[in-house]
């Protein structure tokens, strides 16, 4: 516990320039209270009373210890108050990098959550590539990632999200443009454009489960990172590609957005290492469970 008591005696007898009456304000007895501040005296090497036998004045040193004595203790009450703040989350920062699909799901109820819940917390938050999401996490640059579950690493945590179902995505002119719904078969010999495996392996599971339960194998034509990428290539009539449902409130004109028929799920999540110890980190995956469990 920080010792505060000679600027606190001293404050006492400052305000009531009468030993008695600071003494009985501080609940003490009048003989320690005169040698706390004679041992201030000391150790500052200055006088900070006049004494006689009827009054006690401050000395002009006296007077200007006491304004920097309140500063002082103003500062360290609000240090204190700080640490604790900072120490239960309520304080401090929070970056949080996202796969740029999330900022169409997840990212923006999740943010408006914490920012309501957590005021004083610097909520930084930053679009990035899958490969450098993951890495700004696993250096400690970033304290989490949004995106999809990233291939098991020791060390790295995470906690669900959301999950929503692969859609079909065509150009407008495409013969299933105006079908309602479709089964995977029917792009058996459709061109697709995807993210490589090694980018998001999760969501290339799920594609090649799906055309492997229909005896199919994916015709892979063209490799991008970005899921809104993928999307634009599709409006250019490159391809056909199977996006998550969310990538609907895109708007990227000359695309038909179609539902999967037995459409497999994909999850978007949380994660970060196992060693982050920001308690903002915590306060942030209590939003989740109070925010998300209805996306």
């Amino acid at each position: 516990m920080i010792d505060i008591r000679p600027l606190r005696y001293f404050l006492a007898v400052a305000d009531t320039l009468h030993f008695g009456r600071a003494a009985e304000r501080l609940h003490v007895t009048q003989p320690p209270l005169s040698r706390q501040i004679a041992a201030l005296e000391r150790a500052l090497g200055v006088a900070l009373f006049e004494r006689d036998s009827r009054h006690v004045r401050l000395t002009p040193a006296g007077q200007r210890f006491r304004d920097d004595a309140r500063a002082v203790l103003l500062s360290l009450q609000q240090a204190c108050q700080t640490a604790r703040q900072i120490d239960a989350g309520e304080q401090g920062e929070l970056k949080v990098g996202f796969m740029m699909h999330a900022a169409h799901s997840s990212v923006p109820p999740l943010a408006r959550r914490f920012m309501a819940a957590c005021p004083q917390v610097q909520l930084r938050l930053r679009e990035a590539l899958p490969v450098a999401l993951l890495d700004g996490v696993l250096s400690g640059e970033l304290d989490a990632g949004i995106g999809f579950a990233p291939a098991s690493r020791r060390g790295l945590e995470m906690q669900p999200l959301l999950q929503e179902p692969l859609c079909v995505v065509v150009p407008l002119g495409h013969r299933l443009a105006r079908r309602r719904q479709v089964a995977v078969a029917a792009l058996a010999d459709e061109g697709l454009i995807t993210a490589p495996a090694e980018v998001v392996p999760t969501l290339r599971e799920a594609i090649d489960a799906c055309f492997q339960a229909a005896g199919l194998e994916p015709r892979i034509r063209l490799e991008v990172q970005l899921q809104q990428s993928i999307v634009s290539l599709v409006a250019e009539g490159l391809g056909s590609a199977l996006v998550p449902a969310s990538l609907r409130r895109l708007g990227v004109p000359g695309v038909a957005f179609v539902a999967l028929k037995e459409a497999p799920q994909v999850q978007q999540v949380l994660f970060w290492r196992a060693s982050n110890r920001n308690p903002a980190l915590q306060r942030l995956r209590g939003c989740i469970t109070r925010e998300l469990r209805s996306l």
